[in-house]
């Protein structure tokens, strides 16, 4: 059995393996971080745009066999929903940005508008369609779209979403597609057991599918976010967060505060004990300060030994704090014995002057810079106050 367990976790959910925590985030989205949510909301507003636009072109097209098979009437009604879903798709297919407040409410109503078309066009020409049947073009033509549904669920495999989110979104198109089968007749397992099949089959498929690429997903973007060395958020990760924190905390009129690390001497201790003995003291520094952080707050590795904590919906005033806190806890130690240091600068987004994370980070980089001639080991606060980190 543990035999079998390690082939599943190596050849079905790598390239990470499965634990407890893997698999809570792919059965509901409650495990996903706000970055990974974000990117999930991207994927999945991109795929129902490029969809919309593909039925917004194929739907009305189609219109052809309606007025080839079928009598004027019924045609013509076939094309007139035709051309109100072909306005829905449009309307879905426009280019529009990702909500900053809520991406993946966003996508997911996308995806749910996306999903319904079909089966409602069903529903609307269920009870006319039942009555074509005077010729064996009619009937096949009929049939398939009782089909439609079912094909919506097997769509839904093409985004990637949690077990919970693929069940909830598939209901309302089940609801939807045996309300139209029950027209003129009533529901029974003879005559619509095989569509009941078929449609589970889709919705097993649509949720291991959809479990698989959030998987996958969430690999490929932790990868790409955190830095292999220090397991902090990379630059260009960091980057994507402060422009978000930013924008979120300004719509919501909350402060965002920026610490920015600098390890002091660290040039001496590459020369003196080489890349590998440096390597081990920024890991320290980033473990140290990371256990005195919210689970709020990030750490991005901006650049060699150069660190940025955000702290959102922090006043500046509450970061001395914090500061003195990792200090008496330490930074790790040299590899002469010594204790590590760090120069700091704090800068918080309700200052005057600062009107973008770029502005941000800039004084909180000179503030730095203002606690290193200061003589190290210390912090200078938005205010100009160097606050001494020495025990």
């Amino acid at each position: 059995m543990p035999k079998l367990w390690q082939t599943i976790s190596r050849h079905i959910v790598a390239p990470s393996q499965l634990n407890a925590g893997v698999l809570f985030s792919l059965l509901t989205p409650a495990g996903r971080s706000l970055h990974l949510r974000r990117h999930a909301a991207a994927v999945i507003l991109a795929r129902v745009q490029l969809i919309a636009a593909l039925f917004a072109v194929l739907v009305p097209l189609c219109s052809i066999i309606d007025l080839l098979v079928f009598p004027g009437d019924l045609a013509w009604l076939l094309i007139t929903m035709r051309t109100v879903s072909t306005l829905l798709f449009i309307a879905l297919a426009w280019p529009r940005e990702l909500s900053v407040e809520h991406p993946y409410r966003q996508a997911l109503f996308s995806l749910l508008g996306l999903l319904m078309i079909p089966p409602m066009f069903h529903l609307f020409t269920a009870e006319a369609l039942a009555h074509a049947d005077a010729t064996q073009a009619q009937r096949l033509v009929a049939q398939l779209y009782t089909y439609l549904p079912t094909v919506v669920l097997g769509g839904l495999a093409i985004f990637p979403l949690t077990a919970l989110e693929t069940l909830f979104l598939a209901l309302p198109v089940i609801a939807t597609g045996l309300l139209g089968a029950s027209v003129n007749q009533s529901l029974n397992l003879e005559q619509h057991g095989g569509i009941l099949w078929f449609m589970s089959m889709m919705l097993g498929v649509a949720i291991f599918s959809g479990m698989s690429q959030c998987h996958y997903m969430a690999t490929l973007v932790l990868r790409a976010m955190h830095d292999p060395l220090t397991a902090a958020f990379t630059r260009q990760s960091g980057e994507e967060a402060l422009n978000l924190l930013f924008r979120l905390n300004a719509m919501a009129d909350k402060p965002l505060t920026v610490a920015f690390f600098d390890l002091d001497r660290f040039k001496s201790i590459n020369d003196t004990w080489g890349h590998e003995t440096g390597d081990r003291c920024l890991q320290m520094m980033a473990d140290s300060i990371r256990q005195g952080l919210r689970r709020s707050d990030l750490l991005v590795r901006w650049g060699g030994e150069e660190f940025i904590a955000l702290l959102p919906d922090t006043p500046s005033g509450n970061v001395a704090i914090l500061l003195r806190r990792l200090r008496a806890t330490g930074f790790g130690t040299r590899p002469d014995g010594t204790p590590l240091t760090v120069s700091v600068g704090i800068a918080e987004s309700r200052e005057d002057g600062i009107g973008s994370w770029e502005q941000l980070i800039q004084r909180a980089d000179q503030r730095m810079y203002a606690a290193k001639a200061l003589g190290r080991d210390g912090v200078v606060t938005p205010d100009g106050e160097h606050i001494s980190l020495a025990p």
